[in-house]
């Protein structure tokens, strides 16, 4: 938590509070599932709570937002952004209904009043979002195709259009080459000075 407080200095006390509470959540379901590697477990605030904290830190989702987690596993990025963001809300997607079972759990303990997770492919969902988020679940131009048609074509803000934000690490510079002209490239590094977000980057591509 040191780590959130340091970089978030201005969220509030609830917040700090419901974040404080992963670690000891995620421990507790660890055991039983294997959600995250056990060896990020004692790095869980590192790794996977302000890696996803970096969307916000990026862009804080304005009120009414509706943003879809593509492939959510143990919640990540969406439940550390559903505390950060209340105005905005969020579904968090995953097949694998033993992970969605967790995140259900989280959801309830937390109580997260504007976060629902589903156990589905976010395909096969009727609705539509203003934003999609996901920590590279595949390559870019497979993860497009699968949900650029669920993104909602009216921008919910003037300070960004609707799209698909990306949490991707390594070299991606192949993949993203169709789409590069469009696409906004932020290296975590410029946020976050631990050694871990060297080789992280948020992708952001509008709509």
């Amino acid at each position: 938590m040191e780590l959130i407080r340091k970089y978030f200095p201005d969220l509030s006390e609830e917040q700090y509070e419901k974040l404080g509470l992963l670690g000891d959540l995620y421990s507790y379901w660890n055991e039983k599932i294997n959600l995250i590697s056990r060896k990020d477990i004692p790095h869980l605030y590192e790794k996977h709570i302000l890696h996803s904290l970096s969307i916000y830190k990026y862009y804080p989702f304005p009120a009414e937002a509706k943003i879809l987690d593509v492939g959510t596993g143990g919640g990540f990025p969406g439940i550390p952004l559903a505390i950060c963001n209340p105005d905005a809300t969020f579904t968090l997607t995953d097949s694998i209904g033993k992970k969605i079972k967790v995140v259900k759990d989280v959801i309830e303990k937390l109580q997260l009043k504007n976060c629902a997770a589903v156990n589905s492919r976010a395909e096969n969902l009727p609705a539509k979002f203003h934003f999609i988020v996901s920590r590279a679940v595949t390559n870019f131009p497979d993860f497009h195709a699968l949900i650029h048609h669920k993104i909602i074509k009216n921008d919910i803000s003037t300070e960004k259009e609707n799209g698909i934000i990306y949490l991707k690490g390594g070299d991606f510079n192949e993949e993203i080459k169709y789409f590069r002209k469009r696409m906004k490239i932020v290296k975590l590094s410029d946020y976050f000075k631990e050694e871990f977000f060297e080789t992280k980057n948020i992708l952001y591509l509008p709509k």
